[in-house]
């Protein structure tokens, strides 16, 4: 039990990978998760019979398939949170440089599956969409970059960095997909300000994102249709918002009842974008803070871990991750209730999707990696030092 929750069993040379593994990875974080991917199976088992009778299937076709890619999400997880910190480095490489070029060619041999953006990459018996693997290469790679430049004679890291990150949010942008540009954008400003940003760069920075912003409005009819329809003071009962803001109100305290509510007989996303409301009305507001609370409990048990660490890459890119998991989180269910305009994205490990799940794993197995409690003093030590 103290191990869980004070993270300071030392690792030592020489033990098997398992034993080690378990020593020093943070078991309150991975017990979270697992508890959210079982939340999303139990979500599935409401909100995907609806769309499977629709489309002509097995009633549980779509729990069954999010069974099959979320325990290939954990094991995903668990081999990634194994890796040290330079083989975790070497895999976002890698990957950073797969998912680019998938999400360069999108235009070319991408699908929009009739939803007016093209994001993905249709197989037949899967789709994947490129940039739901990107996220954890690119804040990995950007952190490496960021940390390299603090050193002496090292390279342009945050310029560089910088150039990427507008790079990819060109990309998305053409989909259209301002919800992973912004994203990104996000945990790449995040780690800009961690690794010590001026203010006035930052400003900069917003202000510029803003102007986007109204360009994107003005030109991109999908963009405008969306920014319209969050500013209006009605709310249309037949939209996804309309009917994710009724299951909710519906919902109350403790929910109508397993298997009761109506929401998923009328929302087509209601077991991906809008799985929050499902957990609204059949389960209440209990189940809502409990799922909250869960997204709590990583990202803040991980930031606590991090602040100890010394090594400046490590800290930006565990920063970076879990930074970006928690905003995905509150995006998600900030559209459900109109706190945000409708962005298209998944709840971590409880909405339905491969390509969310999976990436989803991989993210979350590279911040076990770099949260794990290593043989090191803490970067309070060096102040310490410094002050003698």
């Amino acid at each position: 039990m103290t191990e869980m929750v004070y993270g300071i069993a030392p690792a030592r040379s020489g033990d098997p990978v398992l034993p080690r593994w378990w020593r020093t990875v943070d078991k309150w974080t991975m017990s979270a998760i697992l508890l959210l991917f079982g939340i999303g199976l139990l979500l599935g088992l409401a909100a995907s019979p609806p769309l499977a009778a629709r489309n002509g299937l097995q009633s549980f076709h779509y729990v069954e398939r999010q069974l099959f890619f979320g325990g290939l999400a954990m094991v995903t997880m668990m081999l990634v949170s194994m890796m040290s910190p330079v083989m975790v480095r070497r895999l976002a490489v890698l990957g950073f440089a797969v998912s680019f070029v998938a999400l360069a060619l999108l235009p070319m041999f991408g699908t929009d599956f009739g939803k007016g953006a093209v994001r993905w990459y249709s197989f037949g018996f899967a789709s994947v969409q490129p940039s739901e693997f990107l996220k954890p290469a690119f804040v990995v790679l950007s952190a490496w970059l960021m940390a390299a430049s603090q050193e002496v004679g090292g390279p342009p890291g945050k310029a560089l960095s910088f150039v990427m990150a507008i790079t990819i949010v060109g990309l998305l942008a053409m989909q259209p997909d301002f919800g992973q540009a912004a994203l990104m954008l996000f945990a790449w400003g995040v780690m800009y300000f961690v690794a010590g940003a001026p203010v006035m760069i930052l400003t900069t920075i917003a202000g510029g994102v803003v102007g986007f912003g109204v360009l994107a409005y003005n030109s991109s009819e999908h963009f405008a249709r969306r920014i319209d329809g969050f500013l209006s003071a009605e709310i249309d009962p037949r939209t996804q918002i309309g009917y994710a803001t009724n299951a909710i109100q519906e919902g109350g305290y403790f929910g109508v009842g397993v298997g009761e509510g109506q929401v998923k007989w009328s929302l087509p996303d209601a077991h991906t974008d809008f799985i929050i409301a499902v957990a609204a009305e059949e389960y209440g507001l209990i189940l809502v803070m409990l799922i909250i609370l869960l997204f709590t409990v990583i990202v803040m048990r991980s930031l606590f871990r991090l602040m100890k660490e010394r090594d400046p890459f490590i800290r930006l890119a565990g920063t970076g991750l879990a930074c970006m998991f928690g905003v995905q989180a509150m995006i998600n269910m900030g559209v459900a209730v109109r706190l945000l305009p409708a962005k298209g994205m998944t709840l971590p490990f409880v909405s339905y999707g491969g390509s969310s799940l999976i990436a989803g794993g991989i993210a979350v197995g590279m911040l076990l990696a770099f949260t794990r409690t290593r043989p090191q003093g803490e970067i309070a030590d060096i102040f310490r030092r410094r002050g003698h």
